[in-house]
């Protein structure tokens, strides 16, 4: 009878903690890790470079996590990792473009001995990016391209397609990331002139 109850018990104290807590124990939740934005210069009232101290910009407190050293490692096999998400990019930024759905399927179908990867990678290791993915590679202390200093990229896009469909107008419309200045912008899924970089997890 009292192991019944406990048991009883505990189903209850489970029922509560879902309830309460959307399903998810507090203690298992995580926050996200946000990255530094890369800048550390400051600008006063005149546009000249300034000392940061107590201005409240963001190079004053350089919140977010702190970049690695290095930033990325070129693995020699045409792919990137990128060592502050884990990330694996395609060392090769301009290789392919079209339309937004001929992007998803290139990236999906993208393997070994395309666009100069010698991984062994097969079809369906690759995937096209979204847009928070393409988003943490910008450097906002950098301009053409908005990329980190010393980052591995050679013959960048200006422009690269993200999987990320723009929710006012799904059915034509998806986000992509200009590479000349780290923004993001809308564009009709039928245009041709932004281009597909590839990512995937892991090495």
């Amino acid at each position: 009878m009292q192991t019944y109850r406990l048991l009883w018990g505990i189903v209850l104290l489970v029922a509560v903690v879902a309830w309460v807590g959307g399903g998810t124990p507090p203690a298992l939740a995580q926050r996200a890790r946000v990255p530094q934005t890369g800048q550390t210069q400051c600008w006063d009232i005149n546009w000249s470079p300034t000392t940061c101290d107590g201005t409240g910009e963001d190079g004053d407190y350089q919140a977010g996590v702190a970049w690695p050293t290095p930033r990325f490692t070129n693995q020699g096999n045409g792919t990137v990792r990128d060592n502050l998400t884990g990330l694996t990019w395609l060392k090769n930024t301009n290789c392919f473009g079209g339309v937004w759905w001929d992007a998803l399927t290139f990236a999906n179908t993208l393997a070994s001995g395309m666009c100069g990867l010698t991984d062994r990678s097969v079809a369906g290791d690759w995937r096209l990016p979204n847009i928070k993915e393409l988003q943490s590679l910008i450097d906002f202390s950098q301009a053409n391209p908005a990329l980190p200093a010393g980052h591995p990229f050679p013959n960048f896009a200006p422009r690269v397609w993200s999987s990320t469909t723009w929710q006012s107008d799904i059915f034509n419309h998806a986000w992509t990331l200009d590479l000349r200045d780290g923004t993001t912008v809308i564009f009709h899924k039928t245009f041709t002139s932004q281009r597909v970089w590839p990512v995937r997890d892991g090495n």
